[in-house]
């Protein structure tokens, strides 16, 4: 199983300059809002309940990606998470090489993960669940830091990974969308700092 295709999620940070902070002072046409476009180009509407609250988005998107092996995953619940130009990462080391980097970014649209996952998710269980989490709010905007473990069945006592889910989410005035999810897996040399094993 591809670890960097199956530890799964979460963001990419959104930076703005002093001058684009003083700009956004000004009203900003309708067309040009986030809701507009999203909700133009979305093709699969959200159950209202998946996406009422950060809470319950967070809670959807663990629970849509995990299940027994050959569970059959709602995709179309996944993707109504998401903005049409959301993008999940994965972070991991490369295999050592002289002129190899250490540590690469696979970056996906939500069909290419879905592309990558389908097969393994149809061959091993997979659930995946939130342990702790740390969150930063300003207006609409929330970003998330996910502590997760990840297990082939439910009951399984111990998981075999754990992780850091980054989630990147905004409110539109009518619903939660997350924009961006990045995610990076425990390994031998990094582990879980104690702050991210309790919410905070």
């Amino acid at each position: 199983m591809k670890k960097l295709a199956l530890t799964a999620l979460f963001a990419a940070a959104i930076c703005c300059s002093a001058a684009q902070a003083q700009e956004a002072k000004a009203a900003v046409p309708a067309a040009q809002t986030p809701a507009g476009p999203v909700a133009a180009s979305l093709t699969t509407p959200a159950n209202p309940a998946d996406v009422a609250s950060v809470d319950a988005i967070i809670a959807a998107l663990y629970d849509v990606i995990s299940g027994p092996a050959g569970k059959q995953r709602d995709w179309k619940r996944l993707h109504s998470l998401f903005t049409p130009e959301a993008r999940m990462v994965a972070i991991g080391t490369r295999p050592a090489g002289p002129a190899a980097a250490s540590f690469g970014a696979r970056a996906m649209s939500v069909d290419d993960y879905i592309a990558r996952t389908t097969k393994p998710f149809s061959e091993a269980g997979f659930f995946e669940s939130e342990l702790a989490r740390s969150s930063e709010t300003f207006g609409q905007l929330v970003h998330v830091f996910s502590t997760y473990e990840a297990r082939h069945a439910a009951a399984d006592a111990k998981p075999f990974v754990r992780g850091i889910n980054s989630i990147q989410l905004f409110h539109d005035g009518a619903r939660w969308w997350i924009l961006n999810l990045a995610w990076r897996a425990e390994d031998d040399k990094l582990a879980l700092p104690e702050r991210y094993l309790k919410s905070r």
